[in-house]
């Protein structure tokens, strides 16, 4: 799933060769706030689910790593929630 995000990533910024895992998508201008939401719906639709935005959890979406780690890993499963 990060490599279908890094493929979109890569066709918006055709000047880029590569980005690395902990390359930060918007100091680097890979992502700006007009092109976030459209990041955001792509993240939703591979995740499966809502994704919820947080001042706690923004800086996941920062980075391919965090991305890959936070944002698309599976939920975690709450004990009880069987």
């Amino acid at each position: 799933m990060i490599e279908q995000v890094r493929d979109w990533l890569l066709e918006r910024n055709p000047k880029v060769a590569e980005i690395g895992w902990d390359e930060d998508l918007i100091d680097s201008r890979l992502i700006d706030s007009l092109a976030f939401p459209e990041l955001l719906l792509l993240l939703e639709e591979l995740a499966g689910r809502e994704l919820e935005l947080t001042a706690e959890n923004v800086v996941c979406f920062r980075t391919l790593r965090g991305i890959r780690d936070s944002v698309l890993a599976p939920p975690r499963s709450v004990v009880g929630d069987e």
